[in-house]
């Protein structure tokens, strides 16, 4: 199991997000909860089946003020056109107990399952239809012109860590678009094209989006391929390049930290290709 992805690491961390959990799906009049267990970001997140809906519960310390994440599901349902294939959000609910803050929200349910289980790096080549991405094109075009004030990724992060990632000195953003900010394939399914995890959601560089997916294709050269097929309109033009830089070097960051290993020496690789500076 990816370790980003992962239940937390103590018995008594991971208790209490069941329990939250459960507390949620009885506050909301839901059926328990069952199905395989489905563990977000370093055990931040849980969800579950809960009857014929899907109950994701979000917790941070209490002391820590709420950002950015903590509202991107319930923003993007308010605000993102419906023809972005995503779950619809039905309920919302928040609470605090023992120190920690809690949101449960309450999604429609997908029959289809995620590309990938366990983590966003594609494990095996995907395989997809024609007509899947096309809807994956015009989701992100659409998603491009839709106006937030939510912003994904800083220009500060980029000044600060093209040097020590890329090997580069900085590069100004020029062409922001609105951005899912975590495309990756646990985040999209199959057989039919629905996009999921949207408290990331924001202004990024374009081809941000799409360079992270690529990015988590490259242990499975065809599907790469693909994606470079199906979005040189974005990546094989400056900005796209740039935009493909930027995610290039915040996954080498989490690789840096031993994440991902299956895919570090691909990440340096394409960087390599694109900045002509030997990546460490």
């Amino acid at each position: 199991m990816n370790q980003l992805f992962a239940p937390p690491r103590t018995p008594a961390e991971q208790q209490r997000m069941r329990q939250a959990h459960q507390a949620a799906a009885q506050a909301l009049l839901l059926p328990a909860a069952h199905g395989p267990e489905s563990w977000g970001w370093q055990g931040r997140t849980l969800s579950r089946r809960a009857g014929d809906r899907w109950l994701r519960v979000v917790s941070q310390p209490q002391d820590k003020p709420v950002g950015r994440l903590w509202d991107g599901a319930a923003a993007a349902d308010a605000i993102l056109p419906r023809a972005i294939p995503r779950p619809r959000l039905v309920d919302v609910m928040d609470w605090t107990a023992g120190g920690h803050r809690y949101r449960a929200e309450v999604s429609e349910l997908v029959p289809w399952p995620v590309l990938q289980r366990g983590g966003p790096v594609l494990e095996h080549e995907a395989g997809l239809p024609d007509v899947w991405w096309t809807e994956l094109r015009g989701a992100l075009t659409a998603l491009a012109t839709v106006c937030t004030d939510r912003v994904a990724v800083r220009q500060a992060w980029i000044d600060r860590n093209f040097p020590t990632f890329l090997g580069i000195p900085p590069v100004q953003i020029t062409a922001w678009v609105t951005g899912h900010a975590d495309l990756h394939w646990g985040n999209l399914s199959a057989d039919h094209l629905v996009i999921f995890d949207w408290e990331s959601w924001g202004m990024v560089p374009r081809g941000y989006d799409e360079g992270l997916l690529h990015a988590y294709s490259l242990a499975t050269p065809r599907t790469a391929a693909r994606v470079r097929k199906e979005f040189a309109h974005v990546l094989d033009t400056p900005h796209g390049r740039i935009g493909e830089l930027v995610a290039l070097a915040q996954l080498l960051q989490v690789a840096g930290r031993g994440h991902h290993p299956e895919l570090k020496s691909d990440l340096e690789l394409r960087a390599q290709h694109l900045t002509r500076q030997l990546v460490r």
